[in-house]
């Protein structure tokens, strides 16, 4: 099974971490991520990468999802 390689600025990103910040991304883990890590198909170090991405993705989708709806907001009170 192929699974999404980390782009190397987030294994960067993943290498700055301290343990503890290391463990709290673990713990928020997705569950397909946890298995293919689980099942010693990605490292450790590839396994926190990916779930710094996949944050960091999902963090700018809700960003743009709030800025619609503050555009929204605004129109709906001018007029």
């Amino acid at each position: 099974m192929k699974h999404q390689q980390a782009s190397p600025e987030y294994i960067e990103k993943a290498m700055a971490l301290s343990q503890e910040d290391a463990e709290r991304l673990f713990s928020r883990m997705r569950r397909k991520l946890s298995h293919q890590f689980e099942r010693a198909e990605i490292g450790s170090l590839e396994a926190i990468a990916l779930q710094l991405q996949a944050e960091d993705e999902d963090l700018q989708e809700w960003r743009q999802r709030w800025a619609d709806v503050v555009d929204r907001a605004n129109k709906k009170s001018k007029k």
